[in-house]
């Protein structure tokens, strides 16, 4: 049996460990750890870690990446870089997530609104301050 070295890129971290199986026979177990930094997510601000940045301009750099310049309302942090296009995927879905829950609380807040009109316009009818000429 011919045995291989495996050696990991010098951006993984390798771990060995020994495995014992039922049947007594014990294998090692080689797994890598990615040391390369994480994709940013681009919702997240490096300055104050405020999860509302949100893109101003964005345009496609080239088939797999884009240009987009970022903006914190907390700090004002603001930058124009080109990011990858899974990080603006990622960014992208979050936003989705975000403007979902905005409108979420719009119609919440919508509603209360609504409800505390016809609740002071039913007690003026009833008190009889409307006559049909405001009508």
């Amino acid at each position: 049996m011919q045995e291989f070295e495996n050696t990991p890129a010098p951006d993984h971290k390798q771990y060995v460990r020994k495995v014992t199986l039922p049947s007594g026979k014990t294998i090692e177990v080689i797994s890598f750890e990615d040391l390369r930094p994480a994709t940013p997510e681009l919702h997240m601000c490096p300055e104050c870690e405020s999860d509302l940045v949100y893109p101003v301009s964005w345009e496609e750099a080239d088939a797999a990446s884009w240009e987009v310049s970022l903006r914190c309302p907390n700090c004002e942090w603001n930058v124009t870089n080109v990011f990858a296009e899974d990080a603006i995927q990622r960014f992208d879905e979050t936003l989705d997530r975000g403007t979902e829950a905005l409108v979420s609380d719009l119609r919440q807040l919508t509603r209360a609104n609504m409800e505390e009109d016809v609740e002071r316009f039913i007690h003026a009818l009833d008190a009889g301050h409307l006559l049909p000429e405001d009508f």
